[in-house]
Formats: structure tokens, sequence, C-alpha cells
């Protein structure tokens, strides 16, 4: 009896050491961004990594009105509006405690002020 007893205790340890293992292999296993092409030149994979190129598009296009809009409220404007856009400036108009003002924000990645 104790040597059942004994084998029964080896075989439930050797279950639970092996969990960790075993645990990467149960994970749920996401193909959205793997395409497979069947051509005259055979089976290709394509991978497409959406996230890095929408992420691209974003950082390169400046500084757009909304966001101008936002920087010129973070800066104390109120009722803030976009008077201008050109290349290089993105120029805001709003109202403060003196009265109406202009900020120029550069139209780069982040609307730096000018």
């Amino acid at each position: 009896m104790s040597a059942r007893l004994l084998r029964a205790a080896l075989v439930f340890t050797l279950t639970l050491a092996s969990l960790p293992l075993a645990a990467p292999f149960a994970a749920p296993a996401y193909a959205q961004d793997l395409e497979l092409r069947i051509g005259p030149d055979g089976l290709r994979p394509i991978i497409r990594d959406r996230d890095r190129d929408g992420e691209r598009r974003i950082r390169d296009r400046g500084c757009s009105p909304s966001e101008a809009r936002a920087a010129a409220l973070d800066e104390g404007l109120r009722r803030p509006q976009v008077v201008r856009v050109t290349d290089r400036t993105v120029t805001v108009e709003g109202m403060t405690r003196r009265g109406p003002e202009l900020i120029r924000f550069a139209n780069r990645r982040g609307c730096p002020i000018l």
C-alpha cells in the first residue's frame, strides 16, 4: 500500500513540475498579421504590421489643427481657433484675461511654441 501511495505522489509531483513548461504552449495563437499568398512563385507568407505603419503616419504628419487647439488650451487660451496653417507654422487665436492673443506653433510633431 505504501508503494502505491509513493507512486501516486511521484506522478502528482512530476505533473505539477511540468505545468510551467506547458504554460507557454497553452496560450492562444494569433494570426491576424499573417497572410499566405499563393502565386506563380509558390506559397509566400506576408507579415503585416499595421500598428507600426499607423504610428509612423501619425509621427510624420506634423501639428494638426486639433492638436494646436489642444496645446493652446494648455497654454491658457480660451475659445482657441486656428486662423492660419502653413507648411512651417500653425497660428491659433484665442482670448486671455488681457484680451485677444495669438500663439504660433511649429508645424512639427508635438506642436512646439515658436
